[in-house]
């Protein structure tokens, strides 16, 4: 905004006179006129800065209206001429463990402890990792998951979890989410070494704000349904109706008094918010950039995000169920010619179809952009995540997944 206003200065108005010329001649020297101009994804955030500054405007009346027109499909004069595509980012085995132990978990890169290690939480940071990784949920979606969706502290726990998601999924669509026993090992562990401490040192300070929040008296893990008291009045909520907000205030009567029902805790005894993943995501990078030395995998340019775990689970499980329905292709047209063949086969049996299910894209038209990436002879993925969670020999948890894909017991589902 204040470089806005620096060029509104300079044609002699102010920023809340603007005018739609004002504004394409503010694009036009950003993208085209400057000594080195922005790309469209540096001034899609710009303008979308300036697009919420004067909507806010309009809505305290310092101004009468936007100025703006606009255009078919919601365009106006901010927007962006160029289309865009996925920005696809995926992790190989070598990267992701980099990335989770010695980025997340505060270990060397030879996998010993790191007496320098100054984080405060390795294994909740790790779990969020193998859990994004191994379920394909989205930022939103695994942050804020709760303990009884995991099956974790009420009856019935078992190995896996299977659960659905809806307010927290983007644009509120449901579909169905499930965790494999590797990512749930890692998950238990958290909950067994590091949560404990979150939830006695935070126990008083929820006591004393329990007007403020949403005390859960009853679960019913067979329904879904939470029934506690939120305002001053008794309300029962469906778990995956559940907002994030919301359930970043939900608590239950736990060993040590008050505690978040979150599985992920911060220091506050609630659940971290985004600036504290993302402030967790930055440190990790900063670590493995001064940790690497030879034996480090090659590391991108820009820091990895968590969204590049939801990535990198759609390309291991759509690669995986590839070769489990017709068998390894080196052959690169015999690839393309066999996603082709996908596309007209039998929907519940379609790889392409049951990824785009478990991502919960709206078309499969957004989960075809993954395809580009399955023959990028830079990431192979040979063993379907074989080693990827826990123990490097135990089971592959990809063949847990794809059973229950194909709907069939685990028992069922072979490595390949």
């Amino acid at each position: 905004m204040l470089r806005f206003s620096t060029h509104q200065a300079g044609r002699e108005r102010d920023t809340l006179t603007a005018t739609e010329a004002d504004l394409v001649a503010y694009k036009k020297l950003r993208t085209q006129l400057q000594k080195k101009p922005v790309g469209s994804s540096a001034w899609s955030k710009e303008s979308s800065v300036l697009d919420q500054f004067f909507t806010f405007a309009v809505e305290q009346r310092y101004v009468q209206r936007r100025p703006m027109r606009v255009a078919a499909r919601g365009r106006n004069a901010l927007s962006p001429r160029t289309r865009r595509g996925m920005d696809i980012r995926h992790l190989s085995l070598e990267q992701y463990r980099y990335f989770r132990d010695v980025g997340l978990g505060g270990q060397s890169p030879l996998s010993q402890p790191n007496r320098s290690y100054r984080g405060s939480s390795p294994h909740r940071d790790r779990a969020g990792a193998d859990l994004a990784v191994c379920s394909g949920m989205r930022w939103q979606e695994w942050a804020t998951v709760l303990l009884p969706e995991l099956g974790i502290g009420v009856d019935g726990c078992g190995d896996e979890a299977e659960f659905r998601v809806q307010a927290c999924a983007k644009y509120g669509k449901e579909r169905g989410v499930f965790v494999p026993e590797q990512a749930m090992r890692t998950v238990e562990a958290y909950c067994l070494l590091e949560r404990p401490d979150f939830t006695a040192a935070a126990a008083r300070l929820l006591e004393r704000r329990h007007r403020e929040l949403f005390v859960v008296s009853r679960i019913e893990p067979e329904t879904g349904r939470i029934h506690g008291v939120l305002d001053g009045v008794q309300q029962v909520f469906s778990m995956k109706s559940m907002p994030p907000r919301l359930r970043r205030i939900t608590v239950w009567e736990g060993e040590f008094g008050l505690e978040a029902l979150a599985v992920f805790l911060c220091r506050g005894g609630l659940m971290p918010g985004a600036d504290s993943w993302k402030r967790y995501r930055h440190a990790a990078w900063r670590r493995m950039m001064a940790l690497a030395d030879e034996t480090t995998p090659r590391l991108p340019a820009r820091r990895w995000r968590w969204h590049d775990l939801r990535h990198t689970y759609a390309l291991q499980l759509l690669t995986y169920l590839e070769q489990q329905m017709d068998g390894a292709e080196p052959d690169a047209t015999a690839r393309r010619r066999r996603h082709r063949s996908y596309l007209s086969g039998h929907i519940r049996y379609n790889p392409l179809l049951i990824v785009s299910r478990r991502l919960g894209h709206s078309s499969p038209e957004t989960t075809y952009a993954y395809l580009e990436y399955t023959d990028d002879l830079l990431h192979e993925y040979e063993a379907a995540f074989a080693g990827w969670l826990g123990d490097p020999e135990g089971d592959a948890t990809y063949a847990q997944i794809a059973a229950r894909a194909f709907h069939l017991e685990p028992s069922t589902a072979g490595v390949g």
